[in-house]
């Protein structure tokens, strides 16, 4: 560390300034990070009442030649001093006036604030603690970088504690970050300037300068050329910055909450329609939850499922906008929801599992209770679905408020001329092969899309028999798979419940191109609410219906199950009038158990076996994939400019009309001239072009080729 030393107290004012704004921003920009994680503006008071301390202490320190122990005791006595009114507002007297309470969390909060942090779900409330954090992160970076600035020759060692700072923010925060582009930029134009003021006003180069012939007539100069440079360096680091993030392809964003919480995976639980029988069985009259200020029309949404195995309908796979993007519950979701803003509550009694009861659109979930902050704290929402899990699984006793949306469905007038939203559907698998021709037979009269739809939907409800299949119904058996909806559509008898309804129906849909998901939930009538308007949710009430998306409408909700008063009996077992040739599909093949890991110590065993004999494999991997990276590196510009011209190359020569062909063909002959040294003449015609090209390789035929591209891509009709 030879070019670090401190300097003397009698600091020039204009450096002095210069620094301390310096800081200011750079720890600034640091504190943007947080913007994401809180809810609400309170961390920047926090933050910024730590600047002004750290700075405060930093000049303090240098004014009366502080060393490192001083500055710190005086830091941890501000830190206790005024973490209070800053951090811990709530447990001061009056918001300012520390107590015993005060210094307590303090105290712990150095140890546990970050776990705590990091466990709850973002964007976190104030006051529970949490802004301990950026708190003591800020005093801490603007203490030591405030420090090194006012006190180090090389403004270069400041950094050091502001760059960690800002890798911390960002690691803190979350996986959607609030300005990255921004904090890079000005991190980096900031750090440049700054450091290029820092060298223009050294002592030692003053010095040198000085004793120059012409100093006094060419300092003006000198100062401008450096502040140009450090102008133009700073851009460039901006233009870098900014052209890294625009132009690399996204990539997942690890940060230190993915390791405490790791990443919700909905797949890690089973679907719920699977669960259906079991729901209306062992809950038949059992209150599984209540939900008050449930409006008229409104709909209690337990899960979505979008995609079809041929086994079970489950949630997708496919990333983001799929029923299987949770992400975590937080302030001001579903941005996009129209509708009638409404607030619900539920209180949970019998129903468990991860899956939590929702209405329209939430925009906030508010727990309470005993497992307010586990439930919160596990709580996930999809905006596609609109629909909530929680890791922390529901037990009874559990409530919840949430401010909703309610969508308003429109009309089938309204919807007579709207088509189907063109939206990527995951692949479904499995489907019974009778269906497509059910499909087509069924809605061979609509004429409409949302005609077609309800041709689907009315089919089934008019065709169909329901029975749950219970002790004292018609035999109606459990599942959705394959092998069962067969059995529905193909018998003498369409009999069933919402499971096999609903899923018939979305297959039948998809079959015929409409994007189409199953929802698993409630829709009460007037019979069965309370004198106040309170529904109670039982196995018995229980139903699943289909939604199909509408350009510009959203998902429209279809109930193709028939009525629960139209049970099948002795007199109308007769087959169907018509019936339509189906095949039952065998069932699926049993799926294999899956392996399981050998035993631990003859997994290590083996391990040890295989390393033993292979200890100088990794010296020459490493070595050689560093040595490929080399090659690949110093290729990297010959390879892009050949998949370039490959690519251009093969949409020249698929172009879909013919005329598009032969001219690509054309200026592909021109581009391979142009490698070999011709100089054709920009904006030259064909003609031109193939004298010049001609007499560079002594070929007539080039000519005749210019004469028939011209006569092909401009003549009448397509050649």
């Amino acid at each position: 560390m030879s070019g670090f030393s401190w300097r003397t107290p009698g600091v020039d004012l204009r450096r002095l300034i210069t620094d301390v704004a310096a800081v200011v921003l750079l720890i600034a920009v640091a504190v943007i990070g947080f913007a994401a994680t809180f809810d609400g503006p309170q961390y920047l008071v926090a933050a910024i009442g730590a600047l002004v301390i750290g700075l405060a202490l930093a000049w303090v320190g240098l004014r009366w030649r502080w060393g490192v122990l001083s500055l710190s005791g005086a830091t941890i006595g501000a830190y206790f001093l005024f973490g209070g009114a800053l951090a811990l507002p709530h447990t001061a007297l009056l918001g300012v006036i520390p107590t015993i309470e005060t210094w307590r969390q303090l105290a712990i909060g150095v140890v546990t604030s970050w776990k705590d942090l990091l466990t709850t779900v973002p964007p976190v409330a104030s006051s529970d603690g949490h802004l301990i954090v950026p708190f003591l992160m800020t005093l801490a970076a603007s203490v030591l970088g405030g420090s090194l600035a006012l006190r180090a020759k090389h403004a270069a060692w400041a950094l050091l504690p502001l760059a960690l700072y800002l890798g911390l923010a960002i690691l803190m925060g979350t996986a959607q970050p609030t300005a990255p582009l921004l904090q890079g930029v000005i991190f980096a134009v900031v750090a440049v300037l700054w450091l290029a003021l820092r060298a223009l006003w050294s002592p030692d180069r003053a010095a040198v300068v000085a004793e120059a012939p012409g100093a006094g007539a060419s300092r003006a100069a000198r100062l401008r050329r450096l502040v140009s440079g450090g102008v133009v360096l700073a851009l460039a680091a901006g233009v870098g910055v900014a052209a890294a993030a625009t132009a690399a392809p996204p990539v997942q964003r690890y940060i230190l909450r993915d390791f405490v919480i790791p990443p919700f995976d909905i797949h890690d639980y089973p679907s719920p329609l699977q669960s259906w029988r079991k729901f209306v069985r062992d809950y038949e009259t059992e209150t599984l939850f209540r939900v008050s200020g449930l409006p008229d029309d409104g709909r209690v949404r337990l899960a979505t499922m979008d995609a079809y195995d041929g086994i079970v309908f489950n949630v997708a796979d496919d990333g983001a906008g799929s029923s299987s993007a949770f992400t975590s519950v937080r302030s001001n979701m579903s941005p996009g929801a129209e509708g009638d803003p409404t607030t619900v509550r539920v209180e949970v009694d019998q129903l468990d599992g991860v899956w939590l009861p929702t209405v329209g659109s939430a925009k906030e979930f508010l727990f309470d209770g005993d497992r307010a902050s586990d439930l919160r704290r596990g709580a996930h929402f999809n905006d596609a679905t609109g629909t909530a899990v929680s890791t922390a699984a529901l037990r009874a006793g559990d409530a919840y408020t949430i401010d909703t949306v309610i969508p308003v469905v429109p009309k089938d007038e309204v919807l007579a001329d709207v088509p189907f939203a063109p939206l990527k559907m995951p692949k479904q698998e499995g489907i019974p092969q009778s269906l497509s021709e059910l499909a087509s037979n069924a809605t061979e009269d609509a004429e409409s899309p949302i005609e077609r739809a309800r041709a689907l939907e009315s089919y089934l409800q008019s065709d169909g028999y329901f029975s749950h299949g219970l002790a004292d119904d018609v035999y109606s058996p459990s599942g959705h798979g394959a092998a069962r909806i067969s059995q529905l559509v193909g018998g003498e008898q369409m009999i069933g419940d919402d499971e096999q309804y609903a899923v018939a129906m979305a297959l039948m849909a998809t079959q015929l191109g409409m994007p189409a998901r199953v929802v698993m939930g409630w829709y009460p009538d007037e019979e069965e609410r309370s004198a106040d308007g309170t529904f109670s949710a039982t196995g018995d009430n229980l139903h699943a219906w289909v939604e199909i998306a509408f350009t510009g409408h959203g998902w429209i909700p279809f109930d193709p199950t028939p009525d629960e008063d139209n049970e099948p009996s002795e007199q109308n077992t007769k087959p169907r009038a018509n019936p339509k040739p189906q095949v039952l599909q065998p069932p699926p093949p049993a799926q294999e158990p899956a392996e399981l890991p050998p035993a631990l110590a003859e997994d290590r065993g083996q391990d040890d076996e295989d390393e033993a004999g292979f200890d100088w494999l990794g010296p020459i991997l490493l070595y050689s994939g560093i040595s490929l990276g080399v090659i690949a590196l110093l290729l990297s510009p010959f390879l892009v400019i050949g998949a370039i011209k490959a690519a251009r190359r093969t949409k020249r020569f698929t172009a879909p009309r013919a005329a598009d062909r032969i001219s690509g063909g054309w200026d592909e002959l021109v581009d391979r001239a142009t490698d070999y040294r011709v100089a054709v003449p920009a904006g030259a015609t064909r003609a031109e072009s193939a004298e010049v090209v001609g007499a560079a390789f002594a070929g007539e035929r080039v000519t005749t080729l210019a004469r028939r591209a011209d006569a092909d891509v401009y003549g009448p009709g397509e050649p």
